[in-house]
């Protein structure tokens, strides 16, 4: 299978803070419809801190990544593992001290020729969507926080509205951090089934401060907008977020799938 995008989108913004911790990959005007490795990440530690640790993680996973996807075309899970111990090699050389308290969240996309690989640590999100069939069915695959709330809801605790309310909200469960004795276990997913029109998101949770899931179709099914109208609508409805958020949309064209996976599809 082989994806044609439209130009990605990057949302790259500071909110109410005098720091950007957060990192996109790749940056910010760089990206073009030949991209297929995309990674945004949410650093945490403060002034000098946070935006260390963002920046490693990001750039090495994305520039490893698109080193093995340019030699193979393919991408596999221990691919991606040797990614992720080159952006954890990475982090750990940040802090040669090993005196910071400095970490960072990960959301990674690999676009290749079997597919799509996702992947995720901390609250930061990954959307795969089809608004065309509606708000509810649309939401094709949304990875699960590594988070309190997340955690608290699914047990039982809180409801769905109260998570965004919930003085615990900010609460990580999972994060990368330098010098870890046991490097964190990222969640991983594979997407094989893929339209032409579906969409992409990755976004850290500051794009999700004031957006529930059903605004964010609502927006992109609206079929009068451009991407790029659709992008900027959503900076617009975030500028006013308290925190950093940051954000890739990329929204497929075309796919070429081989006779197989026409077969297959659903």
């Amino acid at each position: 299978m082989k994806l044609q995008i439209f130009h990605p989108q990057a949302i790259h913004e500071l909110g109410n803070r005098e720091n950007q911790e957060d990192a996109i990959y790749p940056e910010a005007g760089t990206a073009n419809t030949e991209s297929r490795v995309f990674v945004v990440c949410d650093g945490m530690g403060g002034l000098e801190k946070g935006e260390v640790a963002s920046d490693a993680v990001c750039k090495t996973l994305g520039r490893v990544a698109e080193t093995i996807l340019q030699t193979t075309g393919t991408f596999t899970d221990d691919d991606f593992e040797h990614c992720l111990s080159a952006a954890f090699d990475a982090l750990d050389a940040a802090d040669a001290d090993g005196m910071s308290s400095m970490g960072t969240t990960m959301t990674f996309l690999c676009i290749h020729n079997g597919g799509c690989l996702v992947s995720h640590i901390g609250d930061s999100r990954i959307y795969h969507l089809r608004p065309s069939m509606g708000p509810q069915r649309g939401v094709l695959f949304r990875s699960r926080d590594h988070s309190l709330v997340q955690q608290l809801y699914e047990a039982g605790d809180i409801c769905y509205n109260d998570m965004a309310k919930s003085s615990k909200k900010n609460i990580i469960l999972k994060a990368m951090q330098p010098h870890q004795p046991e490097r964190t276990v990222p969640s991983m997913a594979h997407i094989g089934t893929v339209w032409p029109g579906d969409y992409f998101l990755l976004c850290t949770d500051g794009m999700l401060e004031k957006m529930d899931d059903e605004q964010l179709m609502a927006l992109l099914g609206d079929t009068t907008l451009t991407l790029e109208q659709k992008t900027q609508q959503l900076v617009e409805m975030t500028s006013g977020n308290s925190v950093n958020h940051s954000a890739y949309l990329i929204q497929v064209e075309k796919v070429q799938r081989n006779a197989v996976e026409d077969a297959n599809v659903l």
